[in-house]
C-alpha cells in the first residue's frame, strides 16, 4: 500500500488508520544479492519491488544544511577489494567492499578551535543553500499527498566527521566551547534555511542521523547529550515545528536506551531502526515509554537466518503486542543480512502480511523507509 502524508502523520501520531504499516527500511546487504541470484531469486525480488512493500509518498525540500566544501573526491586506488579515495571532506578514506557499503575515513584534519575555524565556513548560511526554482514543485508534490522532509547535521555524527570518535569524545572535556560552536553554526544555518523554505513548502517531517552506538551502549551519555545535543535539537525543532512539523526521526543503531530519555528533551519522537541484537526491545520499550515516540524497525534480522520457528517466534511476539495500533512502522532493525535465504525472507513477508491482516502480494512497489 502506499499512503499519503496524512495517512502517515495519523499512524505516527498513534492514530490507528485501519491498517499497520509493514515496510523495509534498508533492503539487502549488498553481498546477499549474489546468495539469491544463486538461489532463484528474481531480479524484482532482489530489488525488493516483488514484496508490494507499504511506503509513503515522500520528498526532500530543495535545500542543503550540511557541509559544503567545495573538494571534489578523487579516486586514489581501485581494486576488486577496496576502494582508496580523497572524499569531500578532503580525507582519505577507504572502502572495503567485501565487508561494508560506506566508506571509512583514515584522517581526520580537526583537532583544535583553529583548526575548526579554517573549515567553519562549510556549515555557514549562504542563499545558495537552497534551490528555489525547485519549492514550486515540492509544493504541488505536498499539496497532492507527499510528505516533506528535511535533514540537517547529527549533532554527534558531523563532529564525529570533523574530528573522529575519539577525538570528539574527548573534545567533549578538552575544547567544549569548539564543540558548541560547531553546534550553534549548524543550528544558525538550519534555522534560517527553515524559516525561508518553509514559508512556500511547510515541513512534516525533520530527519537527523547520529549513529551513536554499539551493543554495548551508546559513545556518549545523557549528561553529554543535554548540554551538547539537546540545545541543538532544540533550535532546529522549534524552528521546524513553528511551521507545522509534527515528526522528527533519529537514526541511530546499538543500544540507545540510556540517552532516549535526553534526546526526547530534544524533541525527537521516532527513533529506528531498534536493534533487538543490541538490546532494543521495542515491545519492553512501548511499555515503558507508551507513545512518547512512535518506533520503525524492531524485528530482528538475525531471525531470518535461523528459519522458519525462528521467524515465527519473532513475529508471534513483536506483531501480536503492544505495538499495533498506531506508532509502529514495522520492519527488519537493519538491512537484510547474509545468510538469509530467499525462502526464509519471502516466509517472513507473507508470514508477516498474514499476522497484521494485510492482504495477500497483488501489486509491486518499493520505497527505502529509512528516514
Amino acid at each position: 500500500m502506499i499512503w499519503n502524508r496524512e495517512q502517515y502523520i495519523a499512524h505516527c501520531s498513534f492514530e490507528y488508520t485501519g491498517r499497520e504499516m509493514f515496510c523495509e527500511l534498508f533492503g539487502p546487504l549488498i553481498q546477499l544479492e549474489t546468495e539469491w541470484r544463486q538461489q532463484g531469486a528474481t531480479e524484482k525480488e532482489i530489488s525488493m519491488t516483488a514484496f508490494d512493500w507499504d511506503y509513503v509518498l515522500r520528498t526532500s525540500l530543495p535545500c542543503k544544511t550540511g557541509a559544503i566544501t567545495g573538494i571534489k573526491p578523487i579516486t586514489l586506488e581501485d581494486t576488486p577489494d577496496h576502494t582508496l579515495t580523497i572524499d569531500h571532506m578532503g580525507r582519505k578514506s577507504l572502502l572495503n567492499k567485501k565487508a561494508a557499503s560506506i566508506s571509512h575515513p583514515l584522517e581526520y584534519h580537526v583537532k583544535t578551535m583553529d583548526d575548526w575555524l579554517k573549515v567553519k565556513h562549510w556549515y555557514t548560511f549562504d542563499e545558495s543553500r537552497i534551490n528555489y526554482d525547485a519549492l514550486a514543485n515540492r509544493k504541488a508534490l505536498r499539496d497532492n499527498g507527499y510528505l516533506t522532509l528535511m535533514g540537517f547535521p547529527g549533532g554527534f555524527d558531523e563532529p564525529r566527521q570533523l574530528l573522529g570518535e575519539e577525538g570528539l569524545c574527548i573534545a567533549y572535556y578538552d575544547e567544549p566551547e569548539m564543540i558548541e560552536d560547531m553546534l550553534n553554526t549548524m543550528a544558525d544555518t538550519a534555522v534560517k534555511i527553515i524559516e525561508r523554505v518553509c514559508k512556500i513548502v511547510p515541513i512534516d517531517n525533520l530527519t537527523i542521523h547520529e549513529d551513536l552506538a554499539g551493543k554495548s551502549g551508546p559513545l556518549i551519555g545523557p549528561n553529554q547529550v543535554r548540554e551538547f545535543l539537546v540545545p541543538y535539537y532544540k533550535k532546529v525543532w522549534d524552528a521546524a515545528q513553528s511551521f507545522g512539523a509534527k515528526l522528527f526521526s533519529q537514526d541511530s543503531d546499538g543500544n540507545i536506551e540510556p540517552v532516549i530519555e535526553a534526546f526526547m528533551e530534544g524533541g525527537v519522537n521516532c527513533f529506528y531502526p531498534f536493534e533487538p541484537a543490541a538490546g532494543m526491545d521495542a515491545v519492553k520499550m512501548r511499555e515503558k515509554y507508551g507513545k512518547k515516540f512512535y518506533i520503525k524497525g524492531g524485528i530482528d534480522k538475525f531471525a531470518l537466518r535461523e528459519g522458519k520457528e525462528a521467524i515465527e517466534r519473532e513475529l508471534e511476539y513483536k506483531l501480536n503486542s503492544n505495538l499495533r495500533g498506531g506508532g509502529t512502522i514495522f520492519a527488519l532493525d537493519h538491512r537484510i543480512p547474509n545468510g538469509v535465504t530467499i525462502e526464509n525472507y519471502r516466509y517472513y513477508v507473507n508470514l508477516g502480511r498474514e499476522m497484521l491482516g494485510i492482504p495477500p502480494i497483488t501489486s509491486e512497489g518499493w520505497e527505502r523507509m529509512a528516514f
